[in-house]
């Protein structure tokens, strides 16, 4: 499977039977022309109403996966997991969806706009993710601290952070607002890891064979 970032929580994952997209960001930010040019079979919505994850930017005609529940299609198995944006039931950024996604036979879990830390349960069915598409911006999501002790709790194989708002152009890392915050808080979330700064690559190719036997920090770099 070939996972690469298109910007915010929009990722692409490419599998041997289906393409997905999760959380096609707004037509009205340049990047989205990108999206226009995909055609995914499946298109995964965590956070909407929500100009960072809508159906408007993208092409062909997916299945849309809305929230909570399981699905399987194009022998792509998800499950939707409820989640609050906040830890106001959902009153102030409205509610949330954790995906956990199985496709050739690796698990990717997608936490959306996490807001808050999760509650008992919700570990228990993230708890098998191999690769873990984790926010560590401080404004919309869970910020790096808790971020990093998420990744200790689910335990997986591959973490790849992500910011929920939008990229710095021609940034070195995945980053929002100005350089020098999203430089900081990509730099804590690694000091709370216990690792330096990783080198950021266009995209991942994970199987069952090549996955590493330990946590593994991954950056991606957005795709142009």
């Amino acid at each position: 499977m070939e996972i690469s970032w298109l910007s915010h929580a929009c990722f692409q994952l490419r599998g041997k039977n289906a393409t997905l997209i999760t959380d096609p960001f707004s037509p009205q930010s340049g990047e989205s022309l990108l999206l226009s040019k995909i055609s995914p079979s499946i298109v995964t919505l965590s956070h909407t109403p929500s100009g960072l994850s809508t159906t408007l930017s993208i092409g062909g005609t997916p299945y849309i996966v809305r929230g909570p529940g399981e699905y399987e299609i194009s022998d792509v198995l998800i499950t939707g997991i409820a989640d609050n944006h906040d830890d106001k039931d959902g009153k102030e950024r409205r509610r949330n969806t954790i995906y956990i996604i199985h496709i050739d036979d690796l698990v990717v879990c997608h936490l959306g706009a996490l807001g808050q830390t999760l509650q008992e349960e919700q570990l228990e069915a993230v708890a098998d993710a191999d690769v873990l598409l984790l926010p560590i911006g401080d404004h919309h999501t869970i910020h790096a601290t808790q971020a990093a002790e998420l990744v200790s709790q689910v335990e997986p194989r591959i973490v790849i952070p992500f910011y929920l708002t939008a990229p710095i152009e021609n940034a070195p890392v995945p980053g929002a607002g100005s350089g020098r915050d999203a430089t900081d808080t990509l730099s804590k979330f690694c000091r709370e890891m216990g690792i330096q700064t990783v080198n950021p690559q266009p995209k991942i190719n994970v199987s069952r064979t090549n996955i590493p036997t330990e946590t593994q920090v991954v950056l991606l770099s957005p795709r142009q």
